[in-house]
């Protein structure tokens, strides 16, 4: 027993904490622990000093799972036994965390949808008439409404993302050349370039896709005012934001194909300058 001790004692004085760096010699009533599979010195810890690293990587999340940063063995963490009541208040606890992600999810996505049918009542009384959209709504089945107006602000957001203004500008930049009536109105539009720019996608950027869904949705606005100044002499309401809603892409979409036809002539065009030297150099 003596030569067991004296073989043992040797290793335990050699003990050092790989968190605070203390040695048996520092406190010799601390209680150490191996909890991974490292070997030599760095197998030993202080159990307050790994409770308190464990306490760091867990962030208040007692059931997350630690591992050793050297030989990323899992540690083995024991807690104590629970009551009845504690157990069963423990146990709800986790039901209840687990169960919240998902009744989230569905009151979110139960919020958008309800959202988008309001939204497409509004825009049937608006595009129609107050009297004549409430009457539509009215005689319409129930089922067909919970279908079909929450696919208006879908229809809206999809037709707002074809592009159809690069179509024309590819066309118009590959045939400008050739009209030369084109060139007479708006000068430099049918020159040659000396190089072909870089252009952004416009989809990639969280800004454009904010602007699509805010010009989708604003659009039947857009399209009852443009009807009644510039079609006021029709009588229907429909047809009149119809005809609204064509001329305003129309003309919006000719405005939007001049000014990213220039941005592209000036991008085109551009010059990087000399360095300026600096006097005295």
């Amino acid at each position: 027993m003596s030569e067991q001790t004296g073989l043992v004692m040797p290793q335990s004085l050699d003990r050092s904490c790989w968190v605070c760096f203390a040695t048996d010699e520092d406190d010799r009533t601390a209680e150490w622990v191996r909890p991974c599979r490292c070997r030599g010195s760095t197998k030993w810890v202080h159990q307050t000093c790994l409770q308190r690293w464990v306490d760091e990587k867990q962030r208040g999340n007692s059931t997350a799972r630690v591992a050793c940063p050297q030989c990323n063995a899992e540690y083995l963490i024991v807690f104590p036994k629970l009551g009845p009541v504690v157990y069963v208040l423990d146990l709800a606890d986790r039901l209840i965390s687990k169960a919240c992600p998902f009744a989230a999810a569905g009151i979110m996505v139960g919020s958008i949808y309800w959202t988008a049918v309001t939204y497409g009542a509004v825009t049937v009384m608006q595009v129609v008439g107050h009297k004549e959209g409430l009457d539509v709504m009215e005689r319409a089945d129930p089922l067909f409404l919970l279908i079909g107006l929450p696919t208006i602000p879908v229809m809206l957001i999809l037709g707002k993302m074809i592009r159809w203004e690069d179509y024309v500008l590819r066309l118009w930049r590959k045939y400008s050349n050739k009209l030369q009536i084109l060139n007479s109105i708006f000068p430099g539009i049918g020159c040659p370039v000396p190089r072909i720019p870089a252009e952004a996608n416009p989809l990639a950027d969280h800004v454009s896709a904010t602007r699509i869904l805010c010009g989708a949705l604003v659009f039947p606005t857009i399209a009852t005012i443009v009807g009644k100044l510039m079609f006021s002499s029709v009588n229907s309401n429909l047809q009149r934001t119809i005809l609204g809603g064509i001329a305003f892409v129309a003309i919006k979409g000719a405005f939007k194909v001049y000014f990213k036809q220039q941005q592209y002539l000036r991008q085109a065009h551009r010059k990087i300058l000399n360095y300026p030297e600096q006097e005295g150099a």
